[in-house]
């Protein structure tokens, strides 16, 4: 068992080379290993292209035959855009899979069910809360539809996120912002409200070194179409798409204004409260294969979207300063009427950058 889990920490550190670049599918990884030896590793590094179990047979070549794979989610078992891999395990010869979860795709499932039925050894749920953390977006997109949704903010001690006059500048320190930037690195859309597009104009990209990052989508909540046609982020060099949701009934000229500025608009429901609807947003996005989205405010959207129950991790970064009550809180209403009925995060954990404090958690 020792080995097993050495093995399996090698195949999880294969997986997380793809962390943010699979999407819809899974990171996975894998490892081929003969007499104790590794002979052959792999990951998935791209929806379309050969899974984790693929680069790592090929790695292995002949010493495949009788040997072991420690493989971070369980062989698919189906043909999609690329062939079964529980067929290529079966073709190589190995003798023994080592899983870490199981495939939670009711299309994809049923690998480890098939590879035991064809004699393999095959052992289960050897780190599978591990393996399961570094997929925690495609388990949610395949089992409900939606995006997986982490709701970041930059504050002060105090829970603000910009001054009385709307000043939000360089609240947390560099280190912050860089973390920040590889956040979104890993996602597949950022998100803000117009009313955080109007006050800062931001480019919504992902600033690291050259070749070391890529900008995901941007979208924007703006239910009458307020964003002007000369914002930043339409106007940049970025490889990455726009998206404007509005209401049901847009301004015809202001969608053409925003279209020939590259933006793609799209027009969902109004909700109850004349907002829009957050889940056809989400449902939208995830129709696209976009399995995470970057909930980056302001407030109101914050509060928006803890209200609806629609965010799954928070990651606040607190500055080692006090804004006032009269600053922009983090969080809009949300109509709590007592401590008990407030929302509480689990799993939580905190990190330091230089001054400032990380917290993350889940809902």
């Amino acid at each position: 068992m020792n080995d097993d889990l050495f093995f399996m920490r090698l195949a999880l550190r294969e997986a997380r080379k793809g962390v943010g670049r699979t999407s819809p599918n899974p990171a996975v990884g894998a490892v081929v290993v003969k007499d104790g030896r590794v002979v052959g590793k792999g990951y998935h590094k791209k929806a379309g292209t050969p899974h984790a179990e693929i680069h790592a047979l090929n790695a292995a070549g002949t010493k495949a035959a009788g040997a072991t794979i420690y493989v971070t989610l369980e062989p698919c078992n189906h043909t999609g855009r690329t062939p079964p891999c529980s067929q290529a395990v079966l073709a190589a010869g190995i003798r023994r899979v080592v899983i870490g979860m199981s495939d939670p795709n009711p299309l994809a499932t049923g690998g480890g069910d098939f590879l035991a039925g064809q004699g393999l050894e095959v052992t289960r749920g050897v780190l599978a809360e591990e393996c399961a953390a570094i997929n925690r977006p495609f388990v949610k997109y395949v089992t409900s539809g939606l995006p997986w949704v982490i709701m970041k903010a930059g504050m002060s001690l105090d829970g603000r996120i910009a001054t009385h006059t709307g000043h939000s500048g360089w609240i947390t320190n560099a280190q912050s912002r860089a973390a920040v930037h590889r956040l979104r690195n890993r996602v597949d859309a950022i998100l803000i409200g117009v009313d955080t597009a109007l006050a800062d104009d931001p480019s919504l990209t992902t600033r690291l070194a050259r070749g070391h990052g890529r900008d995901p989508l941007r979208v924007v909540l703006d239910t009458n179409l307020r964003l002007p046609a000369t914002a930043k982020m339409l106007l940049q060099e970025s490889a990455a798409p726009t998206w404007i949701f509005c209401g049901p009934r847009p301004d015809p000229a202001k969608v053409r204004a925003l279209e020939a500025a590259g933006a793609v608009v799209k027009a969902v429901a109004l909700a109850a409260d004349g907002r829009l609807e957050l889940t056809a947003v989400l449902r939208e996005l995830a129709a696209q294969q976009l399995t995470s989205v970057l909930v980056e405010g302001g407030g109101s959207v914050h509060g928006a979207f803890l209200r609806e129950g629609l965010v799954d991790e928070v990651n606040l970064y607190l500055a080692p300063c006090f804004i006032g009550g009269d600053g922009v809180p983090v969080v809009g209403p949300m109509g709590i009427d007592t401590v008990q009925g407030a929302r509480r995060l689990n799993a939580m954990r905190t990190r330091r950058f230089g001054d400032d404090l990380l917290i993350e958690g889940r809902f």
